[in-house]
């Protein structure tokens, strides 16, 4: 149920109380005093009626009666054991307050009728379940009105909250200040950590930009010290690491563009089945291509049409988001690797027959510079961030799970409308 829904119940649970107790209390009270009146009546016209009896003998017009018919048991006992005394009775003849005491041998008695006066308290009680109807009535939609403000103002943070996890950093609630405003403090605190967190991200963001901007310099001058180095183990060994390092360098100003939004996608037809043969053919260990009819073709070499579509996308970005899914499987799993393409190719799925990805990576979505669990072997952690963001650039869905019988899972989804010309990717990152 709805907080809206839940406060409103609340407020029409706790008028209908107030009104209850309310009516109670004035019911007994007015009960009380009625009872109380009518008992003292009794008693006055009891006293009256046997000062006449013991001066005339008679009881003719005091409105006493000597031996009544009608007078309850209990109080017949006690005026037997020479005690006098009042009770109530509703019976047959209506409810009335008796009053009795000895007479001699006999029982003087009087009864005072109370039909008009319950008949009142009756009318009376009515008028209060009205008057607590019609609180009611006037109190819940008002509830209802002070309750829904109140949801939207959290719905409205919830949602910001929501946009700011998604990575819109820009995203504020921008409430207004209210003192003594819970809601309001809640807002505020929200917009507050939402600034901070842009600031810091951003603040990373152009560090990680600056960072590789500033070691081009020096790698290109090690490129090229490298390559003037003597044949021999130590300079093939040291190429190799100037390679390594300028991957590294390209792949952190790769991220920072997908960070600061200066990606842009260039939408044109894209066969996506000979794009996977070529990733495949490219990524050196043999890898499983399955198309619409499931024809195996391992190494790139089909023989089916597995996944002949067209689609519209950017395929530069597209080879790029593959590439990496590849070499991440051969990388980090084990063989065999399956790359499916669907039908329609707009759906890609890359899976390998390793550990799977560990759980911090499904559960948060990759990280740069974390590559996870021990078993998935080791690495810098961007391949995976670099996929994501350009998936992100070209308007595709980018998901990692794990196989039901074991392996990574990865599942590329293309758009079937082509995204806008621009985009800000989160750029989390990999395993």
């Amino acid at each position: 149920m709805a907080l809206r829904w839940r406060i409103s119940a609340l407020v029409a649970a706790a008028a209908c109380a107030v009104a209850a107790a309310v009516g109670v209390l004035v019911h007994e009270f007015s009960r009380n005093r009625e009872l109380s009146q009518a008992r003292e009546s009794a008693r006055v016209t009891l006293d009256r009626a046997a000062v006449t009896y013991t001066r005339t003998g008679e009881v003719q017009g005091s409105g006493a009666a000597l031996d009544a018919p009608g007078l309850p048991g209990d109080l017949r006992d006690l005026v037997e054991q020479g005690h006098r005394g009042t009770e109530f009775t509703t019976g047959p003849a209506g409810p009335a307050m008796w009053a009795a005491r000895p007479a001699g041998s006999r029982v003087l008695s009087v009864r005072v009728d109370l039909t008009t006066t319950m008949r009142d308290i009756g009318a009376l009680d009515a008028s209060i379940v009205v008057a607590g109807l019609i609180t009611t009535a006037v109190v819940l939609p008002l509830g209802v009105l002070t309750a829904g403000r109140m949801s939207r103002r959290l719905r409205t943070a919830a949602g910001t909250a929501r946009r700011i996890a998604a990575g819109d950093l820009d995203a504020r609630i921008a409430a207004g200040p209210r003192p003594r405003d819970e809601i309001a403090d809640i807002s505020t605190a929200v917009d507050t950590m939402a600034g901070a967190l842009q600031k810091r991200l951003l603040g990373e963001q152009r560090f990680t930009a600056d960072v590789a901007h500033e070691l081009r310099t020096p790698l290109m001058g090690l490129v090229t010290a490298a390559e003037l180095l003597p044949e021999g183990e130590a300079a093939g060994y040291v190429r190799d690491r100037v390679r390594v390092l300028g991957t590294l360098v390209e792949e952190l100003l790769e991220i920072s563009r997908l960070d600061a939004g200066a990606e842009h996608a260039d939408m044109s037809p894209c066969p996506v089945g000979p794009l996977v043969r070529e990733v495949v053919a490219r990524s050196g260990p043999a890898t499983t291509v399955l198309g619409a009819d499931e024809t195996a073709d391992t190494d790139g070499d089909a023989d089916g049409d597995a996944g002949a579509a067209t689609v519209r996308t950017d395929s530069r970005r597209l080879e790029r988001i593959l590439t990496n899914l590849v070499v991440n499987a051969h990388r980090h799993g084990r063989a065999p690797v399956v790359v499916t393409v669907s039908g329609d190719g707009r759906t890609v799925t890359v899976r390998d027959h390793g550990p799977g990805y560990p759980r911090t990576l499904l559960d948060d979505g990759p990280q740069r510079f974390r590559t996870g669990a021990r078993e998935r072997g080791t690495g810098h952690g961007l391949g995976l961030t670099i996929a994501l963001g350009q998936a992100q650039v070209i308007g595709a869905t980018l998901e990692f799970g794990d196989a039901p019988d074991g392996g990574a899972l990865a599942t590329l989804r293309l758009p079937s409308v082509p995204p806008p010309a621009g985009a800000d990717p989160a750029g989390p990152a990999e395993r």
